[in-house]
């Protein structure tokens, strides 16, 4: 065996998980393989068994299924998949039901899979570390437990009690287990582990009642009923349309997980597990799993990694930071800051415009410490990080200055050149501009090449996203850095080249000025957002336009103007960016900030939202021709084409921070995996395909040249 050791001795019979050539302990075909001929073997040696015992020489218990091999899956494999996933249950099933005690010693940490290896122990032990997660976290990879997870977590916990840890990907540490009753017993480090299972064992061998799980007992009764349970049985009767409404039908998993549970429980163990498998099989071989493994695992962990960042330059711990500009941006940006612990100076104009952005962290802060979240001693030491002032000279000895100011060139060269002097020896400066491009703004700076922008994403406390932009002269040691800083924040960093609205501004420009293009066809507005939530977007085209501003827009729009003009060209704007120029310079309608875009927002308390009723008299066309389903299209493939594009000019370099940046930073569907896999998912050619039909019927928005198709093949990943 090459993933598994087995030793027999003293009447314990030992499985330690040890997967050669990889760092963690997988649910490879060859483990497989491995745990049919172990169970065989603890078969055959059961007379002279006393006790079983699960461990690993990995610095985890377990990580998992493969999932590169799934990825390699095709829907025609669904069949031989269901079969794997039972013979491991059968192994599973074995270990449970040979009438002896079997310990989960879990060192580390134990996910997916790895969390339902851990369950055939009929007592767990876990090392006391909270840094150590247990738990199911497929229904964020676009699958379900199906190695019996979803069949024992509900009977351990009940229909209700087990929903946030399968629907919801809840996780947990071995003290929160310990309280759910999820593991039995805590010890101080991994070499305690192996005598308190052998101390169980040795109590639980020989006795007249056989080790069993509770499921396995004539007297058990599934916590809080089953579904014949009237209370029970009323939640269950919304519950679908509940998760229908979240998953808007494009995420089957949470469908497939929530049957899986209910169904199972109200069947015996065995024929529970069996269903289990059956939805399993179904979905990993689907075209939703693989987007959702490709980009939230393996895009995810190669920006973690730092594939993005220059290699060979020191890591980079900030030890102060001074933010320009105490606004919406700064303030959030303080705020991050402080609450990982970096020492911040905010700087405005007033010193009451100062401490008006630092209130916003002390707002934050006592929504925390209101609800038991957050101690007031933290509170105060998360505050006193934060220096708000007026005076340019308290930033002296920062070892980087981040710029937040208004989206006016001359401005952000002003303070640039004010205050980059005070930088400490080395120190780098960044702009958190979202569309002016960094290397015009760099040339302000006395150092471009230690000049970088680095875009952030309001609110800054909830949106996870950065965007790093490396300008023409930004050198490796200053963007290696700048993501050494954005991860410090815990914060996701993508990698761009420089460009007009570098990568997330310049796509997610594409997707709102289509939804206005839309419009000024004649389309009804409310079809027009309809089809952006439809199609899994977090809120339609015209909604975000006002959310953002549309008199922002329109500023942006006349600075291009005026840039063009500046190198002797004339800039065409688009259908999109003339309806929203026109909403705003005809009809003063600015956006939500003015209480009037393409919505109507009353102040009233509760009230909501409203289209303009006058959108439809100005722009809707009784005769003009449209279907929901081309609507969708347009909206997600313009932006898969620009994506294409971005890749094509070296703007993006990689397809995990294209995938990335597109969900994380304007919202592109998660079950898609991402704008880039997007376009494998529906194939090279069927994309190229329909994005001709859109163009020939659009405009040239949709149009990809032969270097853009050459780019996407180029990219495209293998597993």
């Amino acid at each position: 065996m090459k993933t598994i050791q087995y030793e027999l001795a003293d009447g314990i019979a030992t499985l330690t998980f040890d997967e050669e050539g990889s760092p963690v302990n997988t649910m490879c075909a060859q483990w497989q393989k491995d745990l049919t001929e172990a169970t065989a073997q603890v078969v055959k040696d059961k007379d002279v068994i006393r006790g079983i015992v699960l461990a690993s020489n990995k610095s985890t218990f377990f990580a998992g299924a493969d999932l590169k091999a799934t990825m390699r899956l095709k829907a025609s494999d669904a069949a031989a998949v269901f079969q794997e996933i039972e013979q491991t249950k059968k192994n599973f099933r074995t270990l449970e039901t040979l009438g002896k005690p079997v310990v989960s010693c879990l060192n580390g940490t134990a996910l997916g899979g790895g969390w339902e290896v851990a369950l055939v122990g009929h007592y767990r032990i876990a090392v006391d570390d909270k840094k150590i997660q247990f738990g199911l976290p497929e229904i964020t990879l676009g699958l379900i437990p199906g190695a019996s997870g979803i069949t024992k977590m509900t009977r351990l916990l009940g229909l209700m009690g087990a929903q946030p840890y399968i629907l919801e990907s809840k996780l947990f540490n071995p003290h929160e287990a310990l309280e759910l009753g999820l593991v039995h017993e805590l010890v101080p480090n991994a070499a305690a582990l192996r005598p308190a299972a052998l101390a169980w064992i040795a109590t639980h061998d020989g006795t007249a009642a056989p080790a069993h799980h509770p499921w396995d007992d004539k007297n058990y009764r599934m916590p809080g009923g089953t579904p014949a349970n009237p209370k029970i049985a009323a939640m269950l009767a919304v519950a679908p349309a509940v998760l229908k409404q979240k998953t808007r039908g494009l995420y089957p998993a949470p469908e497939y997980a929530l049957a899986a549970m209910v169904e199972g429980a109200e069947v015996d163990f065995d024929t529970a597990r069996r269903i289990e498998s059956r939805y399993l099989a179904r979905l990993i071989v689907s075209p939703v799993a693989k987007n959702m493994i490709n980009t939230f695992f393996f895009n995810m962990n190669a920006i973690k990694s730092g594939r993005s960042r220059p290699k060979d330059v020191p890591r980079y711990k900030p030890q102060k930071v001074g933010l320009l500009g105490a606004g919406m941006m700064g303030a959030g940006i303080a705020y991050a800051q402080a609450s990982r612990g970096i020492p911040t100076v905010l700087r405005d104009v007033s010193q009451d415009k100062a401490d008006a952005g630092k209130a916003y962290s002390a707002k934050l802060t006592q929504a925390r410490v209101d609800k038991g979240r957050m101690s007031p001693p933290d509170q105060a030491a998360l505050l006193a990080r934060i220096s708000a002032t007026d005076k340019v000279a308290d930033l002296a000895g920062c070892d980087l200055i981040i710029e937040a100011v208004f989206e006016r060139r001359d401005l952000k060269a002003k303070v640039t050149q004010e205050a980059e002097p005070l930088l400490a020896p080395g120190g780098f400066f960044a702009s958190n501009t979202s569309t002016l491009p960094i290397s015009g703004l760099a040339t302000a700076s006395a150092h471009p090449d230690k000049f970088i922008g680095i875009h952030f994403f309001s609110p800054v406390d909830k949106m996870k996203l950065v965007e790093i932009i490396r300008g023409k002269q930004t050198d490796d040691d200053t963007v290696a850095r700048a993501f050494d800083y954005v991860q410090a924040l815990g914060k996701i960093p993508i990698v761009v080249n420089d460009s007009r609205g570098f990568y997330t501004s310049r796509t997610f420009g594409t997707f709102v000025m289509e939804g206005a293009a839309m419009l000024g066809e004649g389309i009804p507005a409310a079809a027009i957002e309809n089809a952006g939530i439809q199609c899994g977007m977090p809120v339609g085209p015209l909604a975000v336009l006002d959310e953002t501003a549309l008199s922002l827009s329109v500023h942006v729009l006349d600075q291009t103007r005026a840039d063009y003009v500046a190198e002797g060209k004339t800039y065409i704007a688009t259908p999109g960016e003339l309806i929203v120029e026109r909403m705003v310079k005809e009809f003063d309608r600015n956006g939500r900030a003015a209480g009037a875009g393409f919505y109507d927002y009353p102040q009233e308390q509760g009230a909501k939202k409203t289209l303009w009723p006058e959108l439809k008299p100005l722009f809707e066309k009784p005769g003009a021709a449209w279907n929901i389903t081309e609507l969708k299209d347009r909206l997600l493939y313009r932006q898969a084409v620009e994506t294409a594009r971005c890749l094509s000019e070296n703007v993006l370099t990689s397809v995990h921070d294209a995938n990335i940046g597109s969900i994380f930073g304007i919202g592109f569907p998660a079950w898609t995996g991402g704008a880039m896999q997007f376009i494998y998912s529906m194939g090279v050619d069927d994309f190229v395909q329909r994005a001709g039909e859109l163009a020939a019927q659009y405009g040239p928005g949709f149009a990809l040249t032969e270097e853009v198709k050459a780019a996407i093949r180029k990219h495209q990943p293998v597993y």
